[in-house]
């Protein structure tokens, strides 16, 4: 480890910067540095204004991905090297997505073609509980609550902890696993003898799930989030309450979790298309009405508001008057009013 390197880490924990905001942080100053080949703190504002638009015009990365790289490339010239560069990117406004949501069915298939007893428990317990990859990672056997059938999740986004739902099914399956693998820091602890009782990294659950995705022959939901949409979704299209849906996701807005209501397809599918509300020959008899010829029946206007216009009034009184068998009247013929 460089000591430039270590003075970053140094700087971040003095800020109380959370695990994964450091590891973003030093990709970033790593990126700048592979991609110039040398020392991070020797570059010019030219140069890292120039490899922020290689990152998005030549490496098409998006407006999020930009924002991280400019944030922790900011923070090591404001605190870590000894000059600061003042360089001038401005993200631009990001793109509000649809999350991808996979069927009950694809989750199912998804869950059993895990490899093991421990990838398979990691994607049910991602899944059934609507966690993130960190949350699942460092879960711990005393976080499960088989009493009041919760799970703790400590440390989760933002620093913040709550409770969240136990399946039933989950249970019978972890009681099997730890009977089996005896954990004991982690319930889910790092397979690598020199990570012996740590977590599992991010990348290491990313893989376990792309694995058996790919296993299953899922084309679509790329990222272990998708097990967390899905959690949200179809607990929406069960019927119940979006209130306590934001408090299982752990959101601190309510219109985070409103952007399930746009990808669930029973919120959706009740919504008919108007093209779908009218029938065409109904609507074909129905236009014959608007014909000059028609004739307005009785039936037709009683019970409703009709009105004869001020022309048909006229038009019947000159019925009574002079017949209706000539086509032509006289003025004269016309009562004084």
């Amino acid at each position: 480890m460089t000591p430039l390197r270590k003075k970053m880490i140094k700087a971040m924990e003095l800020r109380n910067l959370s695990k994964n905001t450091q590891r973003y942080y030093l990709s970033a100053v790593r990126g700048v540095a592979r991609y110039y080949q040398q020392s991070p703190d020797t570059l010019s504002q030219e140069m890292i204004e120039d490899y922020l638009l290689y990152l998005k015009k030549g490496k098409g990365n998006t407006p999020g991905t930009c924002a991280t790289v400019v944030a922790g490339l900011r923070f090591f010239y404001n605190h870590v090297a000894d000059r600061q560069i003042p360089f001038d990117y401005r993200v631009r406004k990001k793109t509000t997505k649809l999350p991808t949501v996979l069927t009950q069915e694809e989750i199912w298939n998804l869950i059993n073609a895990a490899n093991n007893l421990k990838h398979r428990l990691i994607l049910m317990t991602t899944y059934s509980a609507g966690l993130r990859a960190s949350e699942v990672a460092a879960l711990k056997p005393e976080h499960i609550d088989s009493k009041r059938m919760l799970i703790k999740v400590v440390n989760g986004k933002g620093g913040t902890e709550r409770y969240t739902i136990l399946s039933v099914k989950l249970l019978e399956e972890l009681r099997d696993y730890y009977k089996s693998c005896h954990p004991h820091t982690y319930l889910f602890p790092s397979s690598y003898h020199h990570r012996k009782n740590h977590t599992l990294t991010y990348a290491s659950v990313r893989s376990i799930y792309e694995k058996a995705r790919k296993k299953a022959g899922i084309t679509q939901g790329t990222g272990i989030h998708t097990l967390r949409h899905s959690f949200a979704t179809h607990l929406l299209e069960a019927g119940y309450d979006i209130r306590r849906i934001q408090v299982l996701m752990g959101h601190r807005r309510l219109s985070t979790t409103m952007i399930y209501l746009h990808v669930s397809r029973k919120t959706l599918s009740q919504i008919p298309s108007p093209l779908d509300l009218f029938d065409p020959p109904r609507a074909r008899k129905e236009d014959t009405t608007d014909d000059p010829n028609h004739e307005t029946t009785k039936t037709q206007v009683r019970g409703s508001r009709y009105s004869p216009k001020p022309y048909q009034r006229l038009s019947k009184r000159l019925s009574s008057v002079v017949g209706s068998t000539p086509n032509r009247i006289q003025l004269a013929e016309l009562p004084h009013r």
